[in-house]
């Protein structure tokens, strides 16, 4: 009885500091998710009538904060709702990381802003250190836009309280 209870003790306490080991020097895997839309308005954010865009190509890329180069990238398909679902793996605290646009999957919907004042990126923290329990990060939904708006673009605009104008 007491060979088992030690040989119990024994591995209870090399189990415990082996998840403690685990929990130190553990892989560090996050995932980022977000969504690639369709902007059937050109208003350069979702509407009620902007339309998922299933396979369009993403990519995640992260620079080096002092020269800018590329030191992670990974490219990944949305799914039949829109969803990216990229893993990632490391600590990137000490680099900027952005979900940027590659590839539109549908004709018509191509177009991407050239405005200066707009964002091409979505930018995302992936480091552990920033006060984030979960692995998940969420992006920021990218979209294309239709060469030409919808014609109920201007109803839904009107709903929104805009205007050709701006904002009513």
């Amino acid at each position: 009885m007491a060979k088992s209870l030690k040989a119990i003790l024994f591995l209870a306490s090399a189990l415990c500091f082996l998840s403690l080991l685990g929990a130190v020097y553990g892989d560090d895997r996050f995932f980022v998710e977000g969504k690639v839309y369709c902007d059937t308005c050109r208003t350069q954010f979702i509407t009620k009538v902007s339309k998922d865009m299933a396979g369009a190509k993403v990519r995640l890329e992260c620079r080096d904060r002092e020269g800018g180069a590329v030191t992670y990238s990974i490219e990944g398909v949305t799914d039949n709702t829109g969803t990216y679902r990229l893993p990632v793996d490391g600590e990137h605290e000490e680099e900027i990381c952005e979900i940027v646009l590659a590839k539109s999957s549908q004709p018509g919907c191509e177009e991407v802003s050239n405005d200066a004042f707009l964002r091409k990126s979505a930018r995302i923290s992936l480091t552990k250190n920033n006060g984030m329990a979960t692995p998940v990060r969420q992006a920021n939904p990218l979209g294309y836009m239709k060469k030409e708006p919808l014609a109920e673009c201007t109803e839904v605009l009107k709903e929104l309280g805009m205007t050709s104008f701006g904002i009513a």
